[in-house]
C-alpha cells in the first residue's frame, strides 16, 4: 500500500510550517491504524507511506479506516483539512535490507497517483481477493496505461460511502450539470470546431432551465481527452448529472446522439438520437433542452420555453462560421482572436441578422490579443459599440450582447448602467460564468467587497476549474481577512495551474495578508521570470525590491521603466510605486492613465487591498474616484 498527501509540494510553498504540522497530525492518525490492521510499515516517503500487509483485505480494509478517519477529522472542521491518496497492488516482494523491492512495489506506487483526492485504487489482482468480503462498492476504471508498464491495466476505485452522502464543500442548492464535450465522429476531422460549438450551445441553452446549475465551457473541455469514470467527473465539478453524446455532420445532414447520465448510480436517466438538416440544429438544443429538465424534473422556465420556441432561424454557413469563431475566442493568443474575428466578420456578412455573431464579434474586437492598440476612444472601440447595439436590436434575449454591452458601460465608468446590463445577463443565463466574474469585477471597483465575492463565488459554481475566477476570488478574500478560504482556491491554482501568473500573484496576495513578506517577495520574484514582456519584468522585480526593503534598488528599476521607449500600461506603475509608498508617484501616473482613459488595472485592488491603506487615506485618492464616478 502507497499513501501520499495531496499538494503537499505547493502546501509547503504556500505555508511551510501549516504544512508540516498538518503531516505530523497526519502521521499520529495513521500510525496507530497500520498496527491496528497488522500492517508494517516499510518507510515514509516523506508526505506518504509504503505499507505491507500479509493479506489484501486486510490493507483494503486498513486503506478504508484511514480515509473514514482523515474524512470525520476534517468535518471537524477544528484544523486544515488532509487528503491523501491510496493504492493497494498484491504480489510477491524481495526484502532488501529494511526495505522491500520488486514489480508489485512499482505497480502500487504507480496506482496511487490515479486514485481522486480522499480516495482508493487497487488493482484487479486485490479485486479478485477483496469484491465479496468488503462492504464497499468496487468501481471498474477506464484501463489506465501506468508509467514503466507495458499493457494497461485494470484499476478499481473503492467507492466510499461518505462520498455519496455529501456534497463537496461550498455546493450550490441547486442541481448541477456538465455537459461533457460531445465527441466529433464526422468523416472530416476538421469538423471538431463544430462538436466543440455545440456543446458550448447546449450548456448555453441548457441554462435556461429553472434551479439547474449548468458548468461552463472552460471546466467542461478539460474533459475532451481525459478517460475518467463519470463518478469522478461528477466529484470534481460538484454535479449530479452530466449529459455526454456524439455529433456527426456530413454535408447538411447531423447526426446528434445525447445520453444523460446519473452520477451516483452511473445509470442512463435519458438518451436520444436526432437525425436533422443542419437548419434544424436550433430544435435539437431547445428538445434536448426540454427533455432533460423534464428527466430531471425541473423544467424549463415558461420565459425560458418561450425564447428558445422563437429563437430565429439562421443560415447553416453562417451559423458553422459563428461557431468557429466561438471555438476560436478560447484560445487567447493574438492569432486565435484575429481568427475569431474573420470568422464573425464572415457570418455576419453570411447573414446579417446573426445576433450571436455580432456579439461575438464585439467581444473579439475588445479582447484583441496582446499586441494591438489598446486606448480607448479607438476606431475598434466604436465599433464594438456599434455591434453590441446590433446585437441586442436583433435578439434583446441574447445573454451575451447584454454582458458586451455591461462591459462597455464599465469602461465608460457607467457604473449604474453596467449593473443593470450585467444583472439583465445573469437573468437570462444564471449560469454564465463569464457574466458573474466580470459584474464581481465591477462590484469589486465599486468597493462593494461582500457582493463582489458572491458574484466570484457563483463564477466558481458555474466555472470550478477556471484559474482567472480562482485567482480573483482567491486575492479578494485574502484582502477582506479570510485567508483560509483563499489557500483553498489557491491549493485549486496549485493543480491547474501550476507556476503560472494568476497561482504566483494569488499566493503573493496571500503572503501578504500573512504578513510573510520572504515568501511575498519570492512569489514576485517569480513571476518577474514569467513575464514575458521586458517592461513587465521590472516593474515586478522593483516590486519584489520595495516589499524587501531595498528602496534605492526599486527607484532605480523604476526609471529604467520610465525611460524605456516602450512605457508598460500606466496603472501598474502607479500600482508598483503605491506599494513602495511613494504616493506622488503613484498618483502622477494615475492621473495619466485618467487623462488617456487607458484601460486601467481595476481600481478595486486600489480600493480593497490592505497593503496602500496610506493611499486612499489621500485625499487625492477621493478626487480620483469622484473624477469616475465612484464617490
Amino acid at each position: 500500500m502507497f499513501t501520499d498527501t495531496v499538494g503537499y509540494t505547493a502546501a509547503t510553498q504556500i505555508d511551510e510550517a501549516r504544512t508540516l504540522e498538518s503531516l505530523r497530525q497526519q502521521s499520529d492518525l495513521v500510525r496507530p491504524l497500520l498496527v491496528a490492521h497488522r500492517g508494517r510499515e516499510i518507510k515514509s516517503t516523506g508526505d506518504g507511506f509504503l505499507v505491507e500487509f500479509d493479506s489484501a483485505l486486510k490493507a483494503t480494509q486498513c486503506a478504508v479506516d484511514i480515509q473514514r478517519r482523515i474524512y470525520e477529522r476534517n468535518a471537524e472542521g477544528a484544523f486544515a483539512p488532509i487528503q491523501i491518496r491510496i493504492g493497494i497492488h498484491l504480489g510477491d516482494v524481495v526484502q532488501s535490507g529494511t526495505d522491500i523491492l520488486g514489480d508489485a512495489v512499482n505497480i502500487a506506487a504507480r496506482i496511487e497517483p490515479v486514485a481522486e483526492p480522499g480516495g482508493i485504487c487497487v488493482s484487479g489482482a486485490v479485486r479478485e481477493q477483496v469484491w465479496n468480503k468488503v462492504a464497499d462498492k468496487l468501481e471498474k476504471l477506464p484501463p489506465a496505461a501506468l508509467k514503466g508498464l507495458q499493457f494497461p491495466m485494470e484499476i478499481y476505485r473503492v467507492v466510499l460511502p461518505w462520498t455519496l452522502q455529501e456534497p463537496s464543500s461550498g455546493s450550490s442548492r441547486t442541481t448541477g450539470l456538465a455537459v461533457l464535450p460531445f465527441a466529433n465522429i464526422s468523416p472530416d476531422p476538421k469538423d471538431e470546431y463544430f462538436a466543440d460549438g455545440l456543446t458550448e450551445e447546449l450548456i448555453t441553452v441548457l441554462s435556461q432551465i429553472r434551479d439547474l446549475r449548468v458548468i461552463a465551457r472552460t471546466s467542461v473541455m478539460q474533459y475532451k481527452s481525459a478517460s475518467k469514470p463519470v463518478s469522478r467527473i461528477g466529484a470534481e465539478l460538484d454535479v449530479s448529472t452530466v449529459l455526454e453524446g456524439s455529433v456527426r455532420k456530413s454535408g447538411n445532414r447531423l447526426r446528434v446522439t445525447a445520453q444523460l447520465i446519473d452520477v451516483g448510480s452511473q445509470g442512463h436517466v435519458w438518451a436520444a438520437t436526432y437525425d436533422r438538416e443542419l437548419d434544424d440544429v436550433f430544435a435539437v438544443q431547445a428538445d434536448i433542452a426540454k427533455q432533460v429538465g423534464e428527466a430531471l424534473k425541473i423544467g424549463l422556465r415558461a420565459a425560458a420555453e418561450a425564447r428558445l420556441a422563437s429563437r430565429a432561424a439562421v443560415r447553416p454557413d453562417s451559423y458553422l462560421a459563428y461557431l468557429k469563431g466561438r471555438t476560436l475566442m478560447h484560445d487567447s493568443s493574438q492569432t486565435s482572436i484575429i481568427g475569431a474575428r474573420k470568422q464573425f466578420e464572415l457570418a455576419i456578412s453570411l447573414d446579417p441578422k446573426n445576433a450571436p455573431a455580432h456579439a461575438g464579434l464585439a467581444d473579439a474586437i475588445r479582447f484583441r490579443g496582446p499586441g494591438e492598440e489598446a486606448t480607448l476612444g479607438a476606431a475598434w472601440d466604436q465599433e464594438g459599440r456599434r455591434l453590441v447595439s446590433r446585437a441586442v436590436e436583433l435578439d434583446p434575449t441574447l445573454p451575451e450582447a447584454h454582458a458586451s454591452l455591461g462591459l462597455i458601460h464599465w469602461d465608460d465608468w457607467e457604473w449604474a448602467a453596467a449593473e443593470t446590463e450585467f444583472k439583465r445577463a445573469l437573468s437570462l443565463n444564471p449560469s454564465y460564468s463569464f457574466a458573474h466574474h466580470w459584474f464581481g469585477m465591477v462590484l469589486q471597483d465599486l468597493g462593494r467587497a461582500d457582493e463582489a465575492l458572491a458574484e466570484f463565488t457563483l463564477a466558481e459554481g458555474a466555472d470550478p476549474l477556471w484559474p482567472t475566477n480562482l485567482a480573483a476570488l482567491a486575492n479578494v478574500l485574502a484582502w477582506v481577512g479570510r485567508p483560509d478560504e483563499a489557500l483553498i482556491r489557491i491549493q485549486k491554482l496549485a493543480e491547474l495551474a501550476p507556476d503560472s501568473i494568476p497561482y504566483h500573484g494569488s499566493l503573493s496576495f496571500y503572503h501578504s495578508s500573512q504578513s510573510d513578506l520572504t515568501s511575498c517577495v519570492r512569489d514576485l520574484q517569480r513571476i518577474s521570470e514569467l513575464m514575458p514582456d521586458p517592461g513587465q519584468k521590472q516593474l515586478q522585480r522593483a516590486l519584489a525590491c520595495a516589499l524587501a526593503g531595498d528602496k534605492e534598488q526599486a527607484r532605480t528599476l523604476m526609471q529604467r521603466v520610465e525611460e524605456a521607449p516602450e512605457t508598460p500600461s500606466y496603472s501598474p506603475i502607479a500600482w508598483v510605486y503605491a506599494n513602495m509608498g511613494d504616493l506622488d508617484g503613484c498618483f502622477r501616473w494615475l492621473e495619466t492613465a485618467l487623462k488617456r482613459r487607458i484601460w486601467m488595472l481595476p481600481i478595486g485592488w486600489f480600493r480593497l487591498y490592505p497593503g496602500v491603506a496610506l493611499l486612499r487615506a489621500d485625499a487625492r485618492f477621493g478626487d480620483l474616484l469622484k473624477k469616475m464616478n465612484l464617490a
